[in-house]
């Protein structure tokens, strides 16, 4: 761990997972920012398991989804609102799912910062 890591603070780390993710740099993100023991809380079924708890787990529930990708079209995230530890975010997708129609899918996510690193992400849409 660097030294910038162990002191980013909750407006970094936010400030940083939107830089990444405006950049489509998802993964980047996720080795990053989050840590080791992070859990993921999506708002239903329809992704996958409900909860996923650790990094690697984390990264393999994204590759999944994008594998379930068949074009995307492009996105925009909002900047992060910080309180305390935690922060949230709107993101806003525009993508064709296999076998569906283009679709527009819209979620707040909200992420839990601990000792520099993502502890928790949910996701509610």
């Amino acid at each position: 761990m660097t030294t910038t890591e162990a002191t980013m603070t909750t407006t970094d780390v936010a400030n940083r997972l939107v830089e990444l993710c405006r950049e489509g740099k998802i993964e980047e993100t996720q080795k990053e920012l989050f840590a080791d023991n992070a859990v993921s809380i999506e708002a239903n079924d329809s992704m996958g398991p409900r909860t996923t708890e650790g990094l690697d787990a984390i990264m393999k529930k994204g590759e999944m989804f994008n594998s379930m990708v068949q074009e995307f079209h492009g996105s925009t995230i909002s900047d992060p609102v910080v309180g305390g530890n935690s922060f949230a975010i709107s993101w806003d997708m525009d993508a064709t799912m296999k076998g569906k129609e283009r679709e527009h899918m819209s979620e707040v996510c909200v992420y839990n910062v601990k000792n520099g690193k993502i502890v928790s992400e949910q996701f509610f849409y």
